[in-house]
């Protein structure tokens, strides 16, 4: 393996005394080239290409207040796979917040957990006082890799081959860009969404295959709203308006506290180019959606999938860290019980039905991004260990036949959002891969994964050794070298 080590950036970081500035969750500041990757089992496949982008949050300064872990910088890992070869680089996402407390040597902006007023400097996106960490979300788009902030940052562009940074995205609005932009490789479009503290409270918007903002319309909601991610079908674009959200008394106090309000769900179904005058709201069962899955057009009706929370408000968790019991329970899956889901909206009658498809605890899925909007079969998910924010294992469902198998990693081995990678030529929707970065706490390495789709259950196919140890994330994508070129690809 050939290294090539970046400068280090400024870390001024003092106090790791947070259960999520250690062991998977530690913070990394190193920025590397590394080619020539070292296979330790198994073999490159040669029929993929393209790259895999998983993000993280570094905290890098001592925090204003007590620090959650989605509060950190940006960074994104990128892994390069062409003819049976794999190259890694990562950077930080330099985002304006990131590149002024570098210049300052300090922390400048509050956290989610800090007391109103905290931040030195007004704020960006939703929330208005925080920084925009761009440490959320990444997708592949018009040939560039766009990060955003789920409290509706500005969107920041980076090369898709060697992320370096190349600034904001200029179709940005100003009330931001939230994170789970949508991509629909069949038409190149980019369907995305945002939401504030002042009227009209949400937007919905579309960008060209050329990077373009063709489309940006009001979404009627009664008042602020905090949706996290949004659907499409060929035809329509979905976007929420749960009962999960900032408790209106608390914001008039400065306060960004969040309750279940005594409500049911709403979602609302547009044309992927109408207006608020087009769109028609579903009411379905009360709960919280983090992510959807896939969505489609059936006859009269529009299905989506997704992860249903039976429990949206868990309260703190017991025999937590002191100080941090309401912090876990809230980011333990296994506590806000995320179930799979189905709605079904009837365009027809205007009703609403569902189905659970999984009792299981699941989130983060991920599905063939070439049936996106489309019918589809197959969908991954991610299993969280019990008490954390981290994942030890996936499970494959064929969503027609109802079976489903799962992939159980060793004790102490985390896993990374795992999107489906299609083999070349694909003849089927699972022929392919699932790849994932791997955190190993026996060893203190990484390592990158693939997982055959048709043999899920016998493990990885190949595990290629990283040049350092990597934090834990969120989100990531893959994105196939023809579609970076291309920024289309046909459906199958």
């Amino acid at each position: 393996m050939q290294v090539e080590q970046l400068p280090l950036i400024i870390s001024t970081l003092t106090d790791l005394e947070h259960p999520y500035m250690q062991g998977a969750w530690a913070p990394m500041y190193g920025e590397v080239n590394a080619t020539d990757l070292e296979v330790i089992e198994g073999t490159i496949p040669t029929d993929i290409d393209g790259i895999y982008v998983r993000n993280t949050e570094i905290p890098v300064h001592d925090p204003i207040g007590r620090y959650h872990p989605f509060d950190g910088d940006g960074m994104l890992h990128l892994i390069s796979f062409r003819q049976g070869q794999a190259e890694y680089r990562n950077r930080f996402v330099r985002t304006r917040g990131f590149e002024a407390e570098q210049e300052a040597g300090r922390s400048l902006w509050g956290g989610l957990m800090a007391p109103p007023g905290a931040s030195l400097r007004p704020g960006w996106g939703a929330h208005e006082g925080l920084k925009d960490s761009s440490s959320t979300d990444v997708v592949v788009h018009a040939g560039k890799v766009v990060s955003t902030f789920y409290q509706c940052g500005e969107a920041y562009l980076l090369d898709p081959n060697t992320l370096e940074n190349q600034g904001l995205a200029g179709w940005a609005p100003i009330d931001g860009v939230s994170a789970h932009t949508k991509v629909d490789e069949a038409t190149g479009e980019m369907l995305f969404f945002n939401y504030s503290k002042h009227a009209p409270y949400m937007h919905y918007g579309v960008v060209d295959r050329h990077g373009k903002l063709v489309h940006y319309v009001p979404v009627p909601v009664p008042g602020p709203r905090l949706p996290h991610d949004m659907a499409f079908t060929r035809n329509y674009a979905i976007l929420n308006d749960l009962p999960l959200h900032w408790d209106l008394e608390a914001l008039k106090g400065g306060f960004h506290a969040t309750r279940m309000h005594d409500r049911p769900s709403r979602f609302g179904i547009l044309p992927r180019r109408g207006n608020g005058r087009d769109i028609r709201w579903f009411e379905a069962a009360p709960t919280y959606v983090l992510h959807f899955l896939n969505a489609y057009e059936e006859g009269d009706e529009v299905v989506m999938d997704g992860y249903f929370q039976e429990n949206p408000e868990p309260g703190p968790m017991r025999d937590a860290p002191r100080g941090f019991a309401h912090l876990m329970g809230f980011l333990d899956q296994h506590m806000t019980r995320p179930r799979l889901h189905r709605w079904r909206f009837n365009l027809k009658t205007g009703t609403t039905t569902e189905q659970r498809l999984d009792e299981r605890t699941l989130e983060f899925g991920m599905y063939n991004q070439r049936y996106a909007g489309r019918p589809y079969r197959y969908a991954y998910s991610a299993v969280a260990k019990p008490g954390w924010f981290l994942f030890d294992g996936f499970v494959k469902h064929d969503l027609v036949s109802g079976q489903s198998w799962s992939l159980q990693l060793a004790e102490g081995r985390y896993a990374s959002e795992a999107p489906f990678v299609p083999r070349i030529d694909a003849k089927d929707e699972d022929d392919g891969y699932l790849v994932s970065f791997i955190i190993d706490e026996n060893t203190q390495t990484s390592e990158c994964v693939l997982i055959d789709c048709r043999r899920f259950e016998e493990g990885p196919v190949v595990r290629i050794a990283l040049p350092h140890k990597i934090s834990s994330g969120t989100h990531s994508c893959w994105a196939d070298r023809r579609f970076i070129r291309d920024g289309v690809l046909a459906p199958p």
